[in-house]
């Protein structure tokens, strides 16, 4: 059985201020920072063997401090990157007007086809994220990889793993630094594949963590 652990980036700038990041990038804040250190303490006894991640900053700096902790070297995936949100990256959300929020809520409300104007779909999104778990098959015999992404990145993957179209209303929180585990495996009573062990603990964090639109 092969265990991946996936991992969504710390606390950012953009986070704290409420604008969209998708593939434009924000550094971390001290508190993401510090989520991300305690991702390590959490994670570096489990046998992590690869640390692999989205190559936004946001994300590669996360995984270097978990790197470290786990002695480790980053790989860098861009298909691990987060959602392409077009017209409307780097935008605060209290600035949308009435039509540029419809666009986004289509990402988030189950519209089969939503897209934000020069942007990505989830169902593209859920492609390229299913190709980087499954490189994690061709790892060799014992390895145990962690995966760090992004929240609507990692939340389409575990939701189509579930069973779920990739445009499929949004009901799993993955706040950041929280923690899941999804495992390739054979069982008499789950389908054959990847299942989800865990999704979005935070147990490890000492302080409540962001969601993408928390207020």
């Amino acid at each position: 059985m092969l265990q991946v652990y996936l991992v969504r980036h710390g606390e950012t700038l953009w986070n704290a201020a409420r604008r969209i990041q998708g593939q434009s990038d924000s550094a971390l804040t001290e508190k993401g920072e510090q989520q991300a250190h305690q991702v390590g303490e959490r994670v570096k006894h489990l046998g992590i063997t690869h640390v692999i991640s989205s190559d936004l900053g946001r994300t590669k700096r996360t995984a270097e401090i978990i790197a470290d902790a786990c002695g480790c070297h980053v790989q860098l995936d861009p298909r691990l990157r987060e959602l392409n949100m077009g017209v409307l990256e780097q935008r605060p959300l209290d600035s949308l007007t009435e039509e540029e929020e419809s666009w986004r809520k289509t990402l988030v409300d189950g519209t089969e086809n939503g897209r934000i104007p020069n942007g990505e779909s989830m169902t593209e999104m859920a492609t390229r994220m299913h190709d980087a778990l499954n490189a994690c098959l061709k790892l060799p015999a014992g390895s145990r990889p962690l995966i760090v992404s992004h929240g609507m990145a990692l939340g389409v993957l575990v939701s189509t793993l579930l069973g779920l179209p990739a445009h499929a209303e949004r009901r799993l929180r993955l706040r950041n630094c929280s923690l899941s585990r999804v495992d390739h495996q054979q069982s008499a009573w789950l389908a054959e594949g990847w299942v989800v062990e865990t999704a979005g603990d935070v147990s490890h964090l000492a302080e409540p963590a962001l969601d993408e639109l928390q207020r």
